[in-house]
């Protein structure tokens, strides 16, 4: 009888998401979302259904996810941003998480809790962002640039007008204000180097 309850209260939270739905329909960029969803249903090691059911279920159980979504739809096309104005007044946004409308943000996006996150930022393909990370602006010099298949964990800033290179991994609160080459682990305040290519080191950025 509980698991007919639960089985009840799951249909009833994807139906009640189920008008955002008009706005995937209105994106012109529905291939990114289809892999946005793609991505999440995997990383959280949930079943994977029809792509519809997968992305009502992030929309209704994932609040991170939803703001991803509606990234997605405000890069999309006029008609979507209006769109997107009115459903957001019923369908919030999660407040503790905040992704700016100019960053350009390449598929398969996950954000992991998400809580106290900000990312501003142009980002590559394949990124993982943990909770109370900060990606932005230090000065007026300018914001990151994130390269594909980045990780950025929990407490990490990546500040100013740098380079993170593809296949990077920012360790736990390391604090990242200069370039950072592709394929390293970087820790620490300042961030240092700790693996190349899968070798250890230590070596300062640059």
């Amino acid at each position: 009888m509980k698991s007919v309850f639960k089985g009840i209260l799951s249909t009833l939270s994807l139906l009640w998401v189920s008008p955002l739905l008009v706005l995937f329909g209105l994106s012109a960029d529905r291939d990114t979302i289809r892999y946005d969803t793609k991505c999440w249903i995997e990383n959280l090691d949930r079943p994977n259904r029809s792509p519809l059911v997968n992305l009502l279920y992030l929309l209704a159980k994932h609040p991170e996810f939803r703001n991803l979504f509606y990234h997605r739809i405000f890069q999309s096309n006029l008609l979507s941003r209006i769109v997107l104005a009115l459903l957001k007044i019923v369908y919030r946004p999660c407040p503790y998480l905040f992704i700016d409308n100019s960053s350009k943000i390449g598929s398969g996006l996950f954000l992991q809790h998400g809580f106290s996150t900000i990312i501003m930022a142009d980002m590559g393909e394949n990124c993982w962002v943990n909770q109370q990370v900060t990606i932005g602006y230090k000065d007026r010099s300018g914001r990151p640039s994130i390269g594909n298949n980045v990780r950025i964990t929990a407490g990490a800033k990546v500040l100013g007008n740098i380079k993170v290179g593809d296949n990077v991994v920012v360790g736990a609160n390391a604090v990242v204000v200069k370039n950072v080459p592709a394929n390293c682990v970087v820790v620490g305040v300042p961030a240092y180097i700790v693996k190349r290519d899968g070798v250890k080191v230590n070596e300062p950025l640059v």
